[in-house]
């Protein structure tokens, strides 16, 4: 007996914004993945469109320069460095060693590959202002929310003398560390110097409470 045509099972088709949506993502992925392995200057258009399966007409559409494209990612990238982080948060045990293993993940993030391809955007906006434009703002964006982020997972009372440095001089520790490790692989160093500091984070804010 035939089938009913209208019980055929047809090709769903995904919405015109959905696919753009798609294929914007995917582009600013791939621009995040070739800045880590190739850098700034390495990074090119045509990379990004290959990693991404997009074509180049199509990848020109959304983004006709490699400007276009790098500011597009530094947003892309400014979230997703806060969800990560916000995620790593979320999953640190609670009691006995909490401050150790705050420092540890901020440590671990600022070690990551999406902190290398940061650091690569952060370079070269040194000397491009349209990029300047575009990472500054986003960065210090960052930045806030990072601190509120460690200032809480700390339990720190920045409404005491010197805390609020503290848990700056946390950031500005595990940024330099992370910086450290794109050369060379000092995870052992790292991670030797974050439980000193932990050690020292415990103390100091147990005399200001």
């Amino acid at each position: 007996m035939p089938i009913p045509s209208s019980s055929v099972d047809s090709p769903v088709r995904v919405p015109q914004a959905d696919r753009t949506r798609a294929m914007r993502a995917r582009l600013l992925e791939a621009t995040v993945d070739v800045l880590v392995e190739r850098g700034f200057a390495g990074t090119s258009t045509t990379l990004v469109s290959e990693r991404a399966g997009v074509s180049r007409g199509a990848q020109l559409h959304h983004f006709p320069t490699k400007n276009d494209l790098v500011v597009a990612a530094v947003e892309h990238l400014t979230e997703r460095r806060g969800a990560e982080l916000a995620q790593a948060v979320a999953a640190l045990p609670a009691g006995g060693k909490r401050t150790r293993a705050v420092v540890t993940m901020l440590g671990d993030h600022f070690a990551s590959p999406v902190f290398a391809a940061a650091l690569e955007l952060w370079v070269a906006a040194r000397t491009d202002e349209t990029l300047l434009a575009a990472v500054a703002p986003l960065e210090q964006r960052v930045g806030r929310e990072a601190h509120r982020m460690t200032a809480a997972a700390l339990g720190a009372d920045e409404s005491w003398p010197g805390v609020r440095e503290l848990v700056q001089a946390t950031l500005d520790l595990v940024r330099g560390l992370g910086l450290a490790s794109t050369i060379s692989d000092d995870s052992a160093r790292r991670r030797r110097i974050l439980h000193q500091w932990a050690d020292v984070l415990d103390r100091e804010m147990t005399r200001s409470r």
